[in-house]
C-alpha cells in the first residue's frame, strides 16, 4: 500500500471557506433534516459534501452514503480493461457466491472453523504435488496475504537456515547476501531491506533476454550468500529465468567449495501457468525435482484466478522451515503453528481458491493458459505485422528463435498449435516502436499511445527496463483469462487507430492529458510523484530494482 500523510481537516476547510474562487464550498457546515426520499434528495445530493477527513459528529442514512461512495468509485478505472495488471478481476458467480458468504471467517481461527482449515490444508498439497514434490520429503506451507509476504517468509527460512549453520561453525553472520536481478519485483529487493539482507541486484541486459544472467549469478555468489531468488515469469517482459542452469551453476560452486546455496522460486505468475502449459518452461526444470529449489511462491490473486487478497508458499520439507521462525499460537480455543507475517486476515480467498482447483481441475486450468497464450500470440504478432511495433516479449516466436527477423516473420499460426510450439513465458506482450517507425516519426512519443489509450479507458502502462536496459520503453498488455477474442480484436483496432492519430498529428505533447488524480487527498496525502515525474523521487530508478507494474 501507498504511504499517505495525515490531514488537516479544519485547515483544509478553512482554505476552501476563505478561497475566493470557491465560494460553493463556503456551506459546507449546512444543517439539514436527513428526512429523505431518496438518497439524491438529501442535504448531501447539492448542499453538503460527505465527511473526509474527520469522522462526522452525526452519520448519514445507509442508501445515501452507498449512493454517493458508488457514484465517487465511477471514477475508477474498468478492471478489465486495466491490461497493466496481473491481478485476476473475474471469478464466476458460484465462486462470488462462496466468497459473500464466508467473508466473515478469519484464518487465525483454525478451532473455530475446522472446515476452512481443512480446504486450506489440502489446497497446499494440491499445490507442492503440482510443484513436482518428491517422495520422501514432507512439504509444508502457508497461504499468505500475497506473494510479497510468501517472499518475506520464504527469505526469512534461508536468511535463518543460513545463520543457523554459521554460528554452528562459529562464523561471522553480520554481512548475508542476497542475489536477484534488476528485473526482480520491487518486493524482493523490499525483503533484503526491511529485513537487512544485503540485496545483490545483477543487471539484466538483452542478452541474457532481460531476465536473470547466469554469468553474473556465477561471480556474484560467496561464503555469505544466504539463496538467490529466481523469478518464474518477470513482470516486465514475462520471461522465465533459467533455474535448472542456475541450480548446475551452485551445484558446482558447492563441489568448489562446500558451500550449498539455495534457490527460492517467485513464481507469483508462472506457478499457476508452468505446470499446466504445453510450453511448461520451454524443457529445464523449475521446481522442486531440483534438489537446491526448496521454497516457491505464487499468487492465488494472479493467475490462480482468485480475486485479491492470497498467496503461497510452500518448502519442498518442513526441515527446511527453521523451528525459530515458528510460533505455537494458543488462542481461540485451540493451540496451532503459525508461521506468516499476518495474523487475522479473509479466509474467502482461500475457499475460492479450493473451488478453482476443484471446479477447473487440471485440464481446465491447462484450456485457460493456453487460452490466454494464443491470445497473447496472436497480438504479438499482429502489432508486429503493422510494421510499426516489436515485441520484446518473445512467446509468439518459435521455440528457440529469440530476435525480431522482421515483418514477414509475423506468421499466424494453425489452428492445432499449442505453447509447447513456441517460446515458454508468462502471457504478456511487452512491445515498442520499431526502429523504422522512429526514424520516420521522430516527434510522436510512445508514452502517447498509453495516453490516448487511456482516453479509451484501457490501462496499458508505458515504462523504461530494468537498469541497464532503461534507455529501452516499453508497453506491455498482460493477457488474463478474462480477455476474450472479441475484447483483443477490439483492443488491436484501437492500438492501431491511435497509432495512426499519432502518425498523422504534428508535435504535440500529450503529457497535460496523463489522466491521474487531481483530488485534495492527492494533493495533500500522497507521498509519490505522477508519471512524468518519476525521476523526481529521492531514489532514482538507476538505483536499485524499478517499480514495475504488479
Amino acid at each position: 500500500m501507498p504511504l499517505a500523510k495525515q490531514v488537516d481537516a479544519e485547515e483544509l476547510i478553512k482554505k476552501y471557506h476563505d478561497h475566493p474562487n470557491e465560494p460553493y464550498r463556503r456551506h459546507i457546515h449546512t444543517k439539514h433534516s436527513l428526512t429523505h426520499t431518496t438518497p439524491y434528495s438529501t442535504k448531501y445530493s447539492s448542499q453538503q459534501e460527505l465527511s473526509k477527513f474527520k469522522i462526522p459528529q452525526d452519520g448519514a442514512p445507509a442508501d445515501t452514503v452507498h449512493q454517493m461512495l458508488k457514484d465517487e468509485l465511477d471514477l475508477d478505472g474498468r478492471p478489465n480493461l486495466n491490461l497493466a495488471s496481473f491481478v485476476g478481476t473475474y471469478m464466476e458467480r458460484e465462486a462470488e457466491a462462496l466468497m459473500m458468504e464466508n467473508l466473515s471467517k478469519n484464518m487465525s481461527d483454525a478451532d473455530e472453523y475446522p472446515a476452512m482449515m481443512a480446504m486450506h490444508a489440502r489446497c497446499v498439497s494440491i499445490i507442492a504435488n503440482l510443484w513436482g514434490a518428491q517422495k520422501g520429503e514432507t512439504a509444508i506451507g502457508s497461504a499468505t496475504t500475497g506473494s510479497s509476504e510468501a517472499i518475506h517468509l520464504g527469505g526469512l527460512a534461508m536468511k535463518r537456515r543460513w545463520q543457523e549453520k554459521r554460528q554452528a561453525a562459529g562464523k561471522d553472520t553480520s554481512k548475508p547476501n542476497i542475489l536477484m536481478g534488476a528485473n526482480a519485483q520491487v518486493a524482493l529487493e523490499k525483503f533484503a531491506r526491511y529485513f537487512e539482507v544485503e540485496a545483490r541486484i545483477l543487471p539484466v541486459s538483452a542478452k541474457s533476454h532481460f531476465r536473470l544472467d547466469p554469468e553474473l549469478v556465477k561471480q556474484n555468489i560467496d561464503e555469505n550468500t544466504i539463496g538467490v531468488f529466481i523469478i518464474l515469469g518477470s513482470t516486465y517482459t514475462g520471461h522465465y529465468e533459467p533455474v535448472e542452469e542456475i541450480s548446475k551453476i551452485l551445484d558446482q560452486y558447492e563441489e568448489k567449495t562446500g558451500i550449498d546455496i539455495p534457490i527460492h522460486v517467485d513464481a507469483a505468475s508462472g506457478g499457476f501457468i508452468a505446470p499446466f502449459t504445453y510450453a511448461k518452461v520451454g524443457g529445464p526444470k523449475w521446481n522442486f525435482e531440483l534438489k537446491r529449489v526448496k521454497s516457491i511462491n505464487t499468487s492465488g490473486h494472479k493467475f490462480g484466478l482468485v480475486y485479491a487478497g492470497v498467496g503461497w508458499i510452500i518448502w519442498r520439507d518442513e526441515a527446511l522451515l527453521p523451528k525459530y521462525l515458528i510460533f505455537e499460537l494458543h488462542y481461540l480455543g485451540g493451540t496451532e503453528e503459525s508461521y506468516t507475517l499476518n495474523f487475522s486476515r479473509p479466509g474467502a480467498q482461500i475457499i475460492a481458491q479450493y473451488y478453482n482447483l476443484i471446479h477447473l481441475g487440471f485440464n481446465g486450468f491447462r484450456n485457460i493458459m493456453e487460452n490466454s497464450l494464443a491470445n497473447a500470440r496472436l497480438l504479438s504478432k499482429t502489432l508486429e505485422a503493422t510494421g510499426w511495433y516489436v515485441c520484446v516479449s518473445d512467446i509468439h516466436r518459435k521455440k528457440g528463435v529469440h530476435e525480431f527477423k522482421g515483418v514477414e516473420e509475423a506468421v499466424f499460426g494453425k489452428e492445432d498449435e499449442t505453447s509447447a510450439d513456441y517460446n515458454s513465458g508468462l502471457p504478456v506482450v511487452a512491445f515498442r516502436f520499431s526502429d523504422d517507425f522512429r526514424k520516420e516519426y521522430p516527434h510522436v512519443k510512445q508514452e502517447s499511445v498509453s495516453t490516448l489509450l487511456r482516453v479509451r479507458q484501457y490501462i496499458i502502462p508505458n515504462y523504461a527496463l530494468p537498469p541497464n536496459e532503461d534507455k529501452t520503453e516499453i508497453l506491455r498488455v498482460v493477457v488474463r483469462e478474462s480477455m476474450s477474442l472479441d475484447l483483443l480484436d477490439r483492443l488491436i483496432a484501437d492500438i492501431c487507430a491511435v497509432t495512426q492519430t499519432l502518425m498523422t498529428t504534428d508535435a504535440v505533447d500529450l503529457a497535460a492529458f496523463q489522466p491521474g488524480s487531481s483530488s485534495v487527498e492527492k494533493a495533500q496525502s500522497s507521498l509519490g510523484f505522477k508519471a512524468q515525474d518519476r525521476d523526481k523521487g529521492s531514489r532514482p530508478m538507476s538505483e536499485g530494482v524499478h517499480r514495475a507494474v504488479c
